[in-house]
């Protein structure tokens, strides 16, 4: 059975080396892991992701969106294997060609091999973003098509809004891992976020994974904020 703690990814919003490797080890063992992305990752590049997360660090969720020829994103998986993540992102949009690259350049590291999210609409995306780029459909639509199609094309899973979760679950299964971002406890702000759920709501309403940031990193006490959500999931509060 997935613990709550499990659950949670910590997302370390930040371009400070310091600030990053200090809140990891602080959450670290408190959640299922960190989140490093496209800011920090070209800031200090693959020496900087081992100094935060270290040879027995947390599980790493390294959230870069690799968008490119199918050959360029398998090189770009294959080229982040030696910092052994347990996530990487790759744009669902980029075609089932792309993705199935992803998955065998993957596929090299083993047993222990990064599992391969695609993102599918980003959540800064409206209806009228999609008919100007020639994608005349709901994003509600577009989203749950591109999740089918990365699932046919060998996805381990989906980043995904909480708004979208029940029905890509019901489109595509148990099976396929949906991580989650727009994830507020009950009891924090919702700061620039305007499709959140509590980490309860999301877990119940079929969430493998959820990314929380500001509501850990910006207390006092990220561990003590990480244990008072994963008791808000484990007691079902919303």
């Amino acid at each position: 059975m997935t613990s709550a703690a499990s659950r949670i990814f910590c997302a370390v919003d930040t371009t400070e080396i310091d600030t990053a490797r200090t809140l990891a080890g602080r959450v670290s063992g408190a959640v299922g892991g960190v989140k490093l992305g496209l800011e920090f990752f070209i800031a200090h590049g693959p020496a900087g992701v081992r100094a935060v997360i270290g040879e027995d660090g947390p599980p790493l969720f390294l959230d870069l969106k690799l968008h490119d020829i199918p050959n360029t994103v398998a090189g770009g998986v294959k080229a982040a294997l030696p910092l052994k993540p347990a996530f990487m992102t790759i744009h669902t949009s980029g075609g089932p060609a792309m993705m199935r690259a992803a998955v065998e350049a993957a596929s090299a590291a083993g047993a222990n091999r990064p599992k391969i999210l695609g993102v599918t609409v980003l959540t800064s995306l409206d209806d009228g973003d999609l008919g100007a780029v020639g994608q005349a459909t709901p994003v509600g639509d577009q989203v749950v098509r591109l999740a089918r199609l990365a699932k046919d094309s060998g996805l381990d899973g989906i980043v995904c809004s909480p708004n979208e979760v029940a029905a890509i679950r019901a489109a595509c299964g148990p099976d396929l891992i949906l991580m989650v971002p727009g994830i507020r406890p009950a009891w924090a702000a919702a700061n620039d976020q305007k499709r959140v759920m509590t980490p309860a709501e999301a877990v119940a309403a079929g969430a493998d994974h959820l990314v929380i940031g500001r509501p850990i990193t910006g207390d006092a006490d990220p561990a003590a904020a990480a244990r008072r959500i994963v008791a808000e999931i484990e007691g079902g509060a919303a």
